[in-house]
């Protein structure tokens, strides 16, 4: 491997783990001001118990209620996986991402013509799953836009190439850009065949935002940290300061010769 490679991916690793550390630090600043507002909120109760009654049943522009739909295809405990790649494939890897997330931005820059190529040639299946946390942090609603419209091009067909569209326009982490319907549906038009009257509906009725939420909780629940979580035959690849896509590459090409 030439130097110029070895730099390039170690480049990549650094910038990805720069990217985690902003999103932990941002986490920690939140859970604090949960923790101020928690106490101010005590102080207070009395004085507002008339304010929330009030405004029960109003959307407070969290989880949406209403039907879990899953989009077409996915797969695994309560269909939140959206699988690429073969089903006989012998090595799977495990996604968790957040199309909001800058460290996601960089682990797709990293990795994503080793997983191009490894999932065309049968040789890898990749089981996406999508989080939110970035709502969470700095606030919006994007992370769960883009992720509805994720999996409203999953519905047409077009998951893969709308996914990587989504992050080659990736906004800056505190321009909430994707909470905009119309920029999704517009990111649709470098997807041939994607921009239908049928993809419109489903991004902006939110057709699959309640299935975003549950994915959303099913990374809360699970333990991780924040996104990326990268998981290969359940091991996480982004701790492994020693992976590269070339080393990724030959794993599953040891896995499929097995």
């Amino acid at each position: 491997m030439s130097e110029k490679n070895r730099e390039g991916k170690r480049t990549a690793r650094e910038r990805l783990a720069v990217e985690r550390e902003k999103q932990k630090r941002a986490e920690k600043r939140r859970r604090g001001l949960i923790v101020g507002v928690t106490v101010i909120g005590v102080l207070g109760l009395a004085a507002v118990v008339g304010v929330i009654a009030a405004n029960a049943g109003k959307d407070d522009g969290g989880e949406k209620a209403g039907p879990v739909v899953a989009p077409s295809g996915a797969q695994g405990k309560d269909s939140l996986a959206i699988p690429v790649g073969q089903e006989g494939a012998r090595s799977t890897l495990t996604v968790w991402e957040d199309f909001r997330c800058p460290a996601c931005k960089s682990f797709e820059q990293a990795y994503r013509p080793t997983i191009h190529e490894l999932t065309d040639a049968g040789k890898l299946k990749v089981e996406y799953r999508l989080a939110t946390i970035i709502d969470g942090n700095m606030g919006g609603s994007g992370s769960r836009q883009a992720a509805n419209a994720a999996a409203c091009a999953q519905d047409a067909g077009h998951f893969t190439a709308y996914h990587d569209v989504l992050y080659d326009q990736q906004p800056p982490e505190t321009d909430d850009a994707f909470a905009d319907s119309g920029r999704l549906i517009e990111l649709a038009g470098e997807v041939e065949g994607l921009d239908t009257p049928a993809f419109r509906a489903c991004v902006q009725d939110g057709t699959h935002d309640s299935w975003v939420d549950k994915s959303n909780q099913a990374f809360r629940t699970g333990g991780f940290t924040g996104t990326p979580t990268v998981l290969f035959q359940g091991k996480n690849i982004v701790q492994d300061r020693t992976m590269t896509p070339a080393k990724l590459k030959e794993l599953v090409e040891q896995a499929d010769q097995n």
